[in-house]
């Protein structure tokens, strides 16, 4: 992974100083590297770690609010760490279990009579934040984030580029917070959210009329775009080659090494829960009653523009506040979407508490005033292969076998880049030293390297 950088996104992974990130990351020079200079051996220990090692992150993973993470800790700290465990965020504790002992745990855990059985998919969520609960341990393997989420400015270029038309636009409405709505008398006609009565939905809202006919985002080229849908979102990462984050990858992102016992603050610049120092930090609601007072401590009553704030420690601008961002996954009446928006308060007394943890879910298809989202992109793995021998009177008839398991004995196209016939009347004694003379029925075939 240390030969892939992608502008505007951030690798987020294990290091070879011990670290999850590094802002200030760098390759050694094989020249530079061959003279053991004193500045190129602090370049090489903020080198990534290879996928010949667990290069991922293992975090404790959910709501800020519940204290049962404290246990997790609490226990992390007595377990003694060995052999793999050593670079480990937190330790492994399923050591000494079987994979089919771990995936029975996994998958059949047990019920309580009390309950009953719940759904696939389902989890138990934070009054406060809508984090998950209880706080777990998890695993995400290395990968890339946007910096900030996407723009107006660019998801613009997308839309020009594929003549793209929003689900918003489809439907022709949207949802708009009333208390932003251009006119009073809108009230009386328009219709509501029936589970938030206080976004209406206003014919002609899109992400280029945020507040509907005649309002413009022109001057909010720089802002998050917003009134997009879940599709939406994704096909703008599928036309940049990335994809939407999944939320455990997105919070991993959003802690930005504040893992397991060094520290698991509240917010993502700590503890402190007080407007004044917040209004520094994120854009949320403030002080005002919800949603006709916002005294604009922080600036804005509505979005802001990308990066207005400090990153946190990753470098990752606008995690708390401003938008809520789409996530991976979920159902399609139940898209999980993360990190609060500007409509937000810092304890939960109204709306979501803007928690490192918060997280709510939202139909595929709405589109709002304050739901956004960013890209990921995963690392590239090299694959390696090498040929083998294949006996078909051993082994059977040689097939090729396709990404999705099927194999066909028909040649297809691309046939002869996974496997050859070696033809005896082609040999020639020359080419002793590259191969041995193999018959009719055995050919060679391509595979993977272990």
């Amino acid at each position: 992974p240390n030969e892939e950088h992608y502008e505007g996104m951030i690798y987020v992974g294990r290091h070879e100083c011990g670290g999850h990130h590094s802002i200030e990351e760098h390759i050694t020079p094989p020249a530079a590297a061959q003279q053991g200079d004193n500045d190129n051996n602090q370049i090489t220990s903020k080198r990534r770690v290879g996928f010949d090692f667990d290069n991922g992150i293992k975090y404790i993973f959910g709501t800020s609010f519940d204290e049962s993470h404290k246990d997790i800790e609490e226990e992390d700290l007595h377990h003694e760490r060995y052999g793999a465990d050593v670079l480990r965020d937190i330790a492994d504790r399923g050591r000494g279990k079987t994979r089919e002992e771990v995936l029975k745990e996994r998958r059949h855990g047990k019920v309580d009579p009390k309950e009953g059985p719940k759904p696939f998919g389902h989890v138990d969520v934070h009054p406060l934040d809508g984090g998950v609960t209880p706080p777990k341990v998890v695993h995400v393997d290395p990968f890339f984030m946007d910096e900030a989420p996407v723009t107006n400015k660019e998801f613009g270029k997308f839309a020009r580029a594929t003549y793209y038309e929003t689900e918003a636009e489809q439907f022709g409405w949207s949802f708009v917070l009333k208390s932003f709505l251009p006119k009073a008398e809108m009230l009386e006609t328009a219709d509501v959210d029936p589970e938030a009565e206080d976004w209406v939905a206003v014919d002609g809202a899109y992400w280029r009329a945020p507040e509907g006919p005649g309002t413009s985002y022109k001057y909010r080229e720089n802002h998050p775009v917003v009134h997009v849908s879940h599709r939406d979102a994704a096909e703008y990462c599928t036309w940049k080659g990335k994809r939407l984050p999944g939320e455990r990858e997105w919070e991993a992102a959003a802690r930005a090494g504040h893992f397991g016992p060094s520290n698991r603050t509240l917010y993502s610049w700590g503890e402190e829960g007080t407007t004044e120092v917040a209004k520094t930090k994120a854009n949320l609601w403030g002080d005002g009653a919800f949603p006709w007072e916002n005294n604009a401590e922080d600036g804005w009553r509505g979005t802001s523009p990308v990066r207005t704030y400090p990153p946190n420690g990753f470098g990752f601008y606008d995690v708390t506040g401003n938008v809520w961002e789409w996530m991976r996954g979920g159902k399609h009446k139940a898209r999980i979407v993360r990190g609060g928006s500007y409509v937000d308060s810092l304890d939960g007394s109204f709306n979501h508490a803007a928690t490192l943890g918060s997280r709510s879910t939202l139909h595929g298809t709405t589109s709002t005033g304050n739901v956004g989202f960013r890209c990921v992109k995963s690392p590239r793995r090299r694959t390696e292969y090498h040929w083998v021998y294949h006996d078909e009177e051993q082994h059977g008839q040689l097939a090729v076998e396709d990404q999705y398991g099927k194999k066909d004995m028909i040649p297809q196209r691309g046939w002869e880049d996974q496997f050859e016939v070696a033809d005896d009347d082609e040999y020639d004694a020359g080419d002793e030293d590259e191969f041995e003379p193999v018959g009719e029925k055995i050919k060679k075939r391509k595979v993977v390297k272990p």
